[in-house]
Parts: structure tokens; sequence; C-alpha cells
């Protein structure tokens, strides 16, 4: 069982790297890093995925695991009057998840911070903020980054339509509520630390096990259906969160979940049917769900028909694309799940 200060100071470590889809500098040059540092084969590809590979005794065979290394946000929209920015959603991004407090705005030349706002409260039914108070959520055309910055200013840093906006930094810290981590973009950072525990763990699988942080999942899963296309696999799992909710038979706490269905159609139940042996030979308790506004890299690539097998594991998670908790030990199942399926010959 791993230990639970180090899984939370390397999700940690993760989550403050900020990589918004399509702006994931900052996390690839860490992983980069960090996949060297473990004496892993590692690159990046031309989709922006970061790719480790583990040599396995058969090379004629290969599976995948990915874990998508960008995060929700929001896109610069139009550069306004008095240092106003507006931005609209990057992937399952609202504006009340945040709150009004700092964003970051990642310019080309400069990193700038604002100011998430939706106008003042002490208003009457003249202003377009009551209604906020009274009967509809804030949306983002109804929210603007005060940054009191000019035009030229904003120019200057690099900030444009296209921009990314990242919550801030100072903001994104996890804290730890006992054996729980909380923080925002647990979706997907837990899952990238998934990936680097592996790399650690696995030595000399039978075949060939190529880790994947992948690009662009939020956005369409991009980076995966970019790697699926160009490397033939006999099986890819995705690992992904799974959102705690009454409609679900999910329960919190240490137990990973394995799905058989989501939005974008079937997984594979001889692929799940391995997963559930390996549990089972590790005596790791899984759930099982389906999940209906869900999908991953997994489902979307078996859909468009770049894998023949697919699945997805996932550890149960509160508030998903919002301040995510998750409990420390299902994502160290995962970890001890997926190295029990990697050392594990199957025909």
């Amino acid at each position: 069982m791993w230990d639970y200060e180090q899984l939370f100071q390397i999700i940690a470590e993760l989550v403050m790297h900020h990589s918004p889809s399509g702006v994931e500098t900052e996390i690839n040059q860490f992983l980069l890093q960090q996949f060297a540092s473990l004496g892993v084969e590692v690159w990046s590809d031309r989709a922006d995925n970061i790719i480790a590979k583990i040599p396995g005794k058969n090379p004629d065979k290969a599976i995948a695991i990915t874990a998508h290394k960008d995060e929700i946000g929001g896109i610069v929209k139009t550069i306004g009057d008095d240092g106003r920015v507006e931005v609209r959603k990057l992937g399952g991004s609202y504006p009340w998840i945040y709150g009004e407090g700092v964003v970051d705005l990642l310019g080309d030349n400069q990193t700038i911070s604002g100011i998430l706002s939706f106008g003042s409260r002490h208003v009457s039914h003249e202003s377009p903020q009551k209604v906020q108070q009274e009967d509809t959520a804030v949306k983002w055309e109804n929210a603007w980054i005060e940054t009191k910055l000019t035009t030229e200013e904003l120019a200057t840093a690099g900030i444009r339509p296209g921009t990314r906006m990242a919550i801030g930094k100072h903001r994104k810290h996890p804290i730890r509520l006992k054996d729980y981590i909380a923080s925002y973009t647990l979706d997907n950072k837990a899952s990238v630390a998934i990936l680097l525990a592996l790399a650690q763990q696995v030595k000399q699988p039978p075949v060939d096990v190529y880790l994947v942080a992948s690009a662009k999942e939020e956005v369409g899963a991009i980076g995966a259906l970019f790697f699926t296309q160009n490397q033939v696999l006999d099986a890819l799992i995705a690992l992904e969160i799974c959102p705690l909710s009454s409609e679900y038979p999910i329960k919190e706490g240490k137990s990973p979940v394995i799905l058989s269905q989501d939005a974008y159609g079937m997984y594979d139940e001889i692929l799940n049917g391995q997963l559930r042996h390996c549990a089972k030979q590790r005596d790791i308790p899984v759930q099982l769900a389906i999940l209906s506004q869900f999908g991953s890299d997994a489902s979307i690539a078996m859909k468009f028909g770049h894998v023949g097998r697919a699945a997805c594991l996932a550890f149960p998670t509160q508030n998903t694309h919002g301040y995510e908790i998750a409990h420390l030990g299902a994502i160290a199942n995962c970890i001890d799940l997926l190295t029990a399926f990697c050392l594990t010959e199957f025909d």
C-alpha cells in the first residue's frame, strides 16, 4: 500500500502545474523530468502527449494506460475596455465552481492574474446581477475578469482571444481531510500521479506498456485519438475520476470503480474481467458502474475503432469538475491493481 502522505505530495505538485487544454507546457516539462528521473524512456509526440514506454518481454504486443494531463478552465473571447477580459468555458467548467477570486491568464509572454467577477450584490432589479441572486446561476456571459490593465498592457503580456484561463495558483493548493485529498483539478492530476507510480513499480512486464499522459482530453480526447491512431494496441485502459451522485451506485472510500458503459459506448467485458481478476488476486475491492454524462480516452478511442479492447478504471470523487474530494486509498488501490494487471500474462 502506498504511503498516503507521499501520494498527497506528488498529486499536490502536479496540481500546481497549470495545464488548461491545449496549453500544457508547464506540466509537460515536469512530467518529462519525472519519468526521466525514474529511468523510463519518455518523449512528447506531435499531439502534445507525454509518453513513457516500459519494454515488455514480448514486443509484439502492447497495452497503454492513459491519464489526461489537461484541466478545465476558460478561454478568452474578447479584450474589453478598462482591463476587462471576457472568457468562455474550456471543457466542462462553470464560473460558479470557481467563485469570485483570482484566476490566471496564461499569456504568450507573461501570466497575468485577475479577478473573476460577477458584479455587486447590493443591487435592485435594475441591475442584471439581481437575477443571479434569485433565479439563475451565473454564466460565463455574465462574468468577466478584472485586471486593471490597459489594452496595450494586456497585449504586451500576450493576452488575446484564445488565451487560456486557469484557477489562480495560490487557490489550487490541495488540503488533507484525514485520508482524503481535496483540490481543484484532481481530474485528472491524481491519475497522472498513478502513471508516475506505475513507472516506478512495473519492471519487465510480459508486453510493452505505454504510460500516456494525454493532451486535450477535456475538449474531445484529441491526444488519445492521435496516439491510438498511430500505435497498435492490444488493450487500452483510461484512468479517471468517477462522480459520486445519488443516481450512481457508487460509494466513497478506498474502492476503485470499473466502468461497463458511458455516454460513448460499452467497455470491453473481457478486459474488465481481467481487471476484476487482478483486483481479486490483490484483495482489492472494486465497484462496478455505468455512467451517463461521462466519457474517457478509452471509450472515445474504442468508439472510433482505434482500439478493440478498452476499459476505464476510476476513483470515486465528490464535486467532479469543481473542488474535488477523493480518498487517497482509492488512488493507491488503482496503482496496486494496475501494477498487477501489467505484470500478469493474459492470452
